[in-house]
């Protein structure tokens, strides 16, 4: 009656390492009255963890040194006292990173894995889906016949903005990513109209052969060098939903981009930094509208799958914040 669970050891400097973690043996914990209990089978990594293990002041509250981390995950139940759960359901919840976890059922959504497999519910029907959908159409009010960038296009956020911005009706839907094959992902299989490889060159003349005609939206997963090649190739009233800034997270000094955003004044710009938990109201929509494009097989989604249990975790996220993973990154319990 014991399970295992990661605990976060050490605040990282930089990219974090196996040793900022901490494999532990705890008791199975039991359920109280009006409780679940879940053992989980798949969890999922995101970029946002990496922010809640330094100890600053944020939008969410940092990780705990010595206790465990948590997450999104899929967890089956095993007991309940809990009206409308039954063991044997599967349901979507927030403490990931551990075998076992008690859950409040009103944290806990079941999930239906004859609809959609398990992996789309932390995915593209899930939170990161929902991220791309309310940052492309409501924070960044895109257009039909407009020009997109999405940065970070081949993560589990991006491939969704810019297919969403396609079947909207986008005029062009340009994307980066950090290697070719990558770039022949997005074009080939997403039907991204150009993409480049990040690596091969100064971004901001990688966007503009890209885009010669300028850019109206961006959706920024990356930061730095990106938004300030955005900012740069942006027509006069184009918008920004800010999601993330991945090319920052690890870093141990200030970041040197944008130096442009003087140009935002005369462009007249808006840059809109979003959390999609602003933006519940869109979820029964968002579920409606992606639901039958991943249905009809009109959107099409990657996810990138480590298997071996709860202690290749760590490996897993450190891949991910190195751009590893095509689309999203999950962890097989």
């Amino acid at each position: 009656m014991t399970a295992r669970e990661i605990r976060l050891a050490a605040r990282p400097k930089g990219l974090p390492t196996p040793e900022d973690f901490e494999l532990a043996e705890v008791p199975v914990p039991r359920p109280g009255p009006g409780e679940l209990l879940v053992r989980n089978v798949l969890m999922s990594v995101d970029p946002y963890m990496r922010g809640r293990m330094n100890d600053v002041k944020s939008y969410v509250e940092p990780f705990r040194l010595g206790e465990p981390l948590d997450g999104g995950a899929i967890g089956e139940v095993v007991e309940s006292d809990a009206e409308g759960f039954a063991p044997g359901d599967k349901v979507l919840h927030g403490l990931g990173w551990r075998e076992y976890a008690v859950l409040d059922p009103r944290h806990a959504v079941k999930v239906d894995p004859d609809a959609a497999p398990l992996g789309a519910y932390l995915g593209v029907l899930g939170m990161t889906g929902l991220t791309a959908y309310a940052g492309l159409l409501e924070v960044a009010a895109f257009k039909e016949g407009e020009v997109v960038f999405v940065s970070g296009a081949a993560g589990a956020v991006g491939q969704v903005a810019g297919q969403v911005a396609k079947l909207r009706g986008a005029k062009r839907v340009i994307g980066s990513a950090g290697s070719d094959d990558k770039v022949a992902f997005l074009t080939g299989e997403l039907g991204f109209d150009a993409a480049f490889n990040y690596k091969s060159g100064k971004v901001a003349d990688l966007l503009a052969e890209a885009a010669p005609d300028g850019i109206d939206v961006y959706f920024d997963n990356v930061g730095g060098d990106h938004l300030e090649a955005a900012i740069a190739s942006f027509n006069d009233f184009g918008r920004a939903a800010l999601c993330g800034a991945i090319s920052v997270y690890n870093s141990t000094s200030a970041p040197t981009a944008p130096r442009n955003l003087g140009l935002a004044v005369g462009k007249r710009l808006t840059l809109r930094g979003f959390l999609v938990r602003d933006h519940g109201h869109l979820r029964e929509r968002f579920q409606r509208e992606v639901g039958r494009w991943v249905a009809e097989g009109s959107l099409r989604y990657r996810e990138t799958v480590t298997s071996g249990g709860l202690d290749k975790a760590p490996e897993a996220f450190i891949g991910m914040l190195r751009g590893e993973n095509l689309g999203k990154a999950l962890v097989e319990l």
